[in-house]
């Protein structure tokens, strides 16, 4: 595990040089999830399979950007990942990121093992949940990675990233948002799921909702390689992780961009989403 996370170091170092420095433009494709990529996408994918691939304990990699996984003939590990996270706020210049899910055997949510994620903005930080959670913050002399604190949630908390478009929510979904603004909740949604998790997590307290929507019923985030592994994160730092119902690492997949409704947050958030849906199942 520890090789697989000394590689996502120098992963992020790569992806953050390219980020200052490459093109931003968009390419004429879209990612095995449909949407249309920039050219900072297929960079970074590149980046990101170039280095796990030399990772003797990885076995398989799977990536947004690709229809089907990579595989060695070694290894014990299986990372599925978003090699860049929110590339569109590239060009008005708001933090991205990269997530990595570090699974054994299948990529159901129970097998995960460790989750990564590394947030690209005016410093670049990185989260590695095992046992704990932990910060670490690049030290842009040196190129490594320093440890900063150990990051745990409380039990309540005051921010508030509701996603999705609101014209096709359902109507429950917008009430219990109002009442989380009625309570004095503070909106603060960029539109990118690593840093509005990132701050929630920082902040230690508060909800990320990505619903169903009228247009959308299994949400748009995906299973592999966004929702598990911040799903695994929150958990670690003592927070939950639903999909309105049920707790997301019990979740299955049918295929490998497979989606879900997904709520990321402190205890009382949460047992309010599941009050809110359980009552209008």
């Amino acid at each position: 595990m520890t090789e697989i996370i000394k590689a996502i170091e120098k992963i992020a170092i790569e992806i953050y040089e390219a980020i200052k420095t490459k093109d931003t433009g968009k390419v004429d494709a879209c990612n095995a999830s449909g949407d249309i990529q920039v050219k900072l996408d297929v960079i970074s994918d590149e980046i990101v399979e170039k280095y796990l691939l030399r990772v003797k304990s990885v076995k398989e990699i799977i990536s947004e950007e690709k229809e089907a996984p990579v595989t060695k003939e070694d290894g014990k590990y299986l990372v599925a990942y978003d090699p860049l996270d929110g590339s569109s706020l590239i060009d008005v210049d708001l933090s991205v990121g990269s997530i990595f899910g570090i699974y054994e055997n299948d990529y159901k949510g129970e097998n995960i093992k460790a989750a990564v994620y590394v947030v690209y903005g005016p410093r670049v930080e990185m989260v590695v949940a095992r046992d704990v959670v932990e910060l670490f913050r690049l030290n842009e002399k040196t190129k490594e990675f320093e440890f900063v604190k150990e990051l745990k949630l409380k039990e309540k908390g005051k921010i508030l990233g509701p996603g999705g478009t609101q014209k096709n929510w359902y109507p429950f979904h917008k009430e219990m948002i109002d009442s989380f603004f009625a309570e004095g909740y503070r909106l603060r949604y960029s539109g990118g799921m690593v840093p509005d998790l990132h701050q929630i997590l920082l902040k230690e307290g508060g909800l990320f909702a990505y619903p169903g929507t009228t247009d959308k019923p299994k949400g748009k985030l995906r299973k592999l390689f966004e929702v598990f592994p911040f799903a695994y994160v929150y958990k670690k730092a003592g927070g939950e992780a639903v999909d309105g119902f049920v707790d997301l690492l019990t979740l299955d997949y049918e295929n490998y961009h497979d989606t879900t409704p997904c709520f990321f947050g402190s205890k009382e958030e949460i047992i309010k989403v599941l009050r809110t849906y359980k009552e209008n199942k």
